[in-house]
């Protein structure tokens, strides 16, 4: 497996780099937080990443996007992250472009990636409904009803889902709360009937959403894709999810550590530089060490499902289980090296491990992977 960048993605990790460094870096966030923005992130920065080229890695030519593939949109989301950029790359141009590539119909492809590609609308999955992420245990209905369907039930953590101008809700079609199978997936207008959003503000100052359903009719054309096919759609999102924060989780822990290892070039304490006692050396090597070999994980499961390896499964699920103990592993040290200071708002690096913990927790955190592969059986 080849772990190398070729020349397109040189091109866009480059391009990536010095866009979230010069449009959205931490002092914008921070900016966001402070004025308690509503929207939680800037819209006119959106419609520059799409004109990018950012929104539409994911789609192909023919619905309005430049379809670079996994391996882009992860250089891509490495750099949110070591920028901390709030944006609705993740939950657009990510987990809903790949529902739609994946299980929509022609008629909903062409609807609606055209829209993702150039920045006019935002989409958010409403999947968890828990404290921790279990798509197994979903237990929002969605029963026949006519011609279409009737969803009752509820989801919290929706990310964006306060500004999203379509949901993709993720309901049971048959089977029993607990049971793998059964799910499958609906387009929802936030603003139909008996669809109540609220907003919540997470703990590294992102919005996301508590989503309630009562009784809310979609009709036919609303199913993303087959009843029967649900579950194979949510299987790619899901991937395509998780590569992604792997690789958010890279760039904010090179970032958090790249901090750490700074200040501890600068601190003086017992009239020397901290970064000279050979104690701090050593807890600095091994953070360096941990990030190298999470690098070539995400490197690894961005290959892999741009190869559409059978395994790709497996390697994302390994790979969001090391990012997670790495990044947060990274972040508490980063905060301890840095002394009491690191406990202050003056210093960023509290920010990163606010995000880090948050991300970690997506899409299901280290043991819930280290659990899925146990489960696969395929070793």
């Amino acid at each position: 497996m080849g772990l190398l960048l070729n020349e397109d993605e040189v091109m866009i990790r480059d391009m990536a780099e010095g866009f979230f460094a010069d449009k959205a870096p931490v002092s914008e966030l921070r900016r966001l937080r402070d004025t308690k923005d509503e929207t939680g992130f800037d819209r006119a920065l959106w419609t520059e990443m799409a004109q990018m080229g950012f929104a539409g890695v994911l789609i192909d030519d023919d619905h309005g996007g430049n379809g670079m593939g996994y391996m882009a949109a992860g250089l891509i989301a490495e750099q949110i992250g070591k920028n901390l950029s709030a944006t609705p790359f993740l939950s657009t141009a990510v987990l809903a472009a790949t529902a739609l590539s994946k299980g929509g119909s022609e008629a909903q492809k062409s609807e609606w990636l055209p829209k993702i590609a150039d920045g006019s609308t935002i989409m958010a999955l409403a999947l968890d409904e828990g404290g921790k992420h279990n798509p197994k245990k979903t237990a929002t209905t969605a029963e026949k009803s006519g011609n279409g369907f009737k969803l009752n039930g509820s989801k919290a953590m929706v990310a964006d889902g306060h500004v999203a101008d379509k949901l993709i809700v993720v309901a049971r079609t048959s089977g029993d709360v607990g049971d793998p199978d059964g799910l499958s997936l609906f387009l929802v207008d936030p603003k139909a009937d008996g669809v109540s959003v609220e907003r919540t503000i997470m703990a590294d100052s992102r919005n996301s959403a508590r989503v309630e359903l009562d009784n809310v009719e979609v009709d036919g054309d609303a199913v993303l894709g087959d009843i029967e096919s649900g579950d194979a759609t949510l299987d790619a999102v899901l991937k395509a999810g998780r590569a992604a924060l792997s690789a958010e989780l890279l760039g904010a822990g090179q970032e958090a550590f790249d901090q750490t290892l700074g200040y501890l070039k600068e601190r003086k304490q017992f009239g020397k530089i901290i970064g000279e006692f050979q104690a701090l050396q050593h807890r600095a090597a091994h953070m360096y060490g941990e990030i190298e070999v999470a690098r070539s994980a995400v490197l690894a499961a961005l290959t892999a499902l741009d190869s559409g390896d059978e395994n790709a499964d497996l390697y994302v699920s390994m790979t969001k289980a090391k990012l997670g103990k790495t990044a947060k592993h990274i972040s508490v040290e980063g905060i301890q090296l840095h002394g009491g200071v690191g406990m202050t708002d003056e210093y960023d690096i509290g920010l990163f491990s606010k995000r880090i913990r948050v991300a970690q927790e997506m899409f299901g955190d280290a043991n819930f992977q280290l659990d899925k592969i146990a489960s696969a059986k395929k070793f």
